[in-house]
């Protein structure tokens, strides 16, 4: 089962414009049962059988419905993740890049915990875009247009302000953001999707990163 969080996301996903036909229960089961696949194993590895065994209902329904797994996936369940995919993936975050900070580094602590908790909480649908965004144009336009540029616009403002305040070494924010990012991203990515089995101390993690932040970005 997903967690009780990414049950209440996936409701958002079924409240569907007016213009937009409503989806029947068999059509709610078997995209409950997509996003648990698709994330468990990744669309290549997903199988039409295997979606309609968990949804409970016969695979020609499946079928009815949509002619092709491809068709799943792009009829269901990306259309709707991309519609949604800007508040799902800032959810929770804009008070964070909203509050006002003292030192850079209490901004890099707040972030990681906030994206640690975020990760935990969402990682099936985490790991559907992530597996699928590189193979799908209008995803990637919708990730960047909707997500990249609203973040790097407020995080940008936080570096420029701690530049401003001598804090941070002069260089271009957005180099500021790569290589903030780097560091953050790929830990959560070897925490939650490489080596999830290891014994994580997030937070001696999480201090070392920011440690290694500003050993490179620190004016002294």
């Amino acid at each position: 089962m997903l967690p009780e969080s990414n049950e209440d996301w996936i409701e958002q996903l079924l409240k569907l414009s007016d213009e937009e036909p409503k989806m029947t229960e068999k059509q709610t089961k078997i995209l409950h049962a997509a996003i648990e696949i698709f994330a468990e194993k990744g669309y290549a590895a997903a199988s039409t059988s295997e979606i309609a065994q968990k949804a409970g209902v016969a695979e020609g329904t499946i079928f009815r419905h949509y002619k092709t797994k491809k068709d799943l996936l792009l009829s269901i369940v990306l259309p709707i993740m991309a519609k949604l995919v800007a508040p799902f993936v800032l959810r929770n975050f804009t008070p964070v890049l909203e509050a006002k900070y003292t030192r850079y580094e209490d901004f890099l602590r707040s972030l990681i915990r906030n994206r640690l908790e975020f990760a935990r909480q969402h990682l099936p649908m985490i790991k559907i875009l992530m597996q699928e965004i590189p193979f799908h144009p209008d995803l990637q336009e919708q990730f960047k247009t909707e997500v990249m540029n609203e973040v790097l616009t407020r995080i940008k403002k936080v570096i420029v302000f701690f530049q401003q305040e001598g804090q941070i070494i002069p260089l271009p924010a957005a180099t500021v953001v790569r290589l903030t990012a780097s560091v953050i991203i790929g830990f959560l990515i070897t925490r939650f999707l490489l080596v999830p089995e290891q014994e994580w101390d997030e937070e001696e993690e999480a201090e070392t990163c920011i440690r290694f932040i500003m050993h490179g970005l620190a004016t002294r």
